[in-house]
C-alpha cells in the first residue's frame, strides 16, 4: 500500500481535503472528509473480496480516496466534483507512482462513481459502496436531506 500512503502524504490531496473541510464545517449533512473517502474504499474492496473479482486494492483505494477531492472546487465554482476529482486525481496518481493503465481506471472509477453503469462490474459496486457508507438510519439531518427515501440507508448492509 507504499502508493496509497503517497496519496495521503500528498500535499495536494492534502489541501482539497483541507478545503472541503472548510466548506463543510458547518454542513449538516453528510460530509466528504477521509471518514467518508476511507469507508468508501472498505466496502468496495469487502463487496469485491466476497464476489471474487479479481482487482488490485490499491485501485479500489485511490479511487475511494480520490474520488470527492473535487468537492472544494463544486462548491467554490460550481465545477461538477466528479470532472474536478478526476483532473485533481491524475497529477496526484501520477506523482505517487501509478502506471497510465492505472491511473485511467482509477480516473474512470472517479468520473463514473455518481451513476450505477451496469456495464463495468467495478464502478457499480463502487457506485452502490459510495451510497451505503451512508449511516441514515442515525442522521440527525435525515429528515431536511434531499435524497428520496428510497436511497437512504434505513440499516447497516457491509
Amino acid at each position: 500500500m507504499e502508493k496509497i500512503n503517497a496519496i495521503l502524504k500528498n500535499n495536494r490531496f492534502r489541501r482539497c481535503l483541507d478545503e472541503i473541510n472548510k466548506f463543510e464545517e458547518k454542513r449538516e449533512f453528510c460530509r466528504h472528509d477521509i471518514s467518508h473517502l476511507l469507508d468508501v474504499a472498505r466496502i468496495t474492496y469487502v463487496i469485491v473480496l466476497e464476489r471474487n473479482i479479481s482487482e488490485k486494492k490499491e485501485i479500489v483505494y485511490a479511487a475511494a480516496l480520490l474520488h470527492d477531492i473535487g468537492r472544494g472546487l463544486q462548491y467554490e465554482k460550481g465545477i461538477s466534483h466528479e470532472l474536478s476529482s478526476a483532473e485533481l486525481a491524475e497529477g496526484i496518481l501520477k506523482e505517487c507512482g501509478f502506471s497510465e493503465r492505472d491511473r485511467n481506471k482509477v480516473i474512470d472509477i472517479i468520473l463514473n462513481h455518481r451513476k450505477k453503469d451496469n456495464n463495468n462490474l467495478l464502478n457499480d459496486i463502487f457506485y452502490l459502496s459510495d451510497k451505503l457508507s451512508r449511516n441514515c438510519f442515525i442522521c440527525r439531518a435525515a429528515a431536511k436531506c434531499n435524497w428520496p427515501d428510497e436511497k437512504k440507508n434505513s440499516g447497516i448492509e457491509y
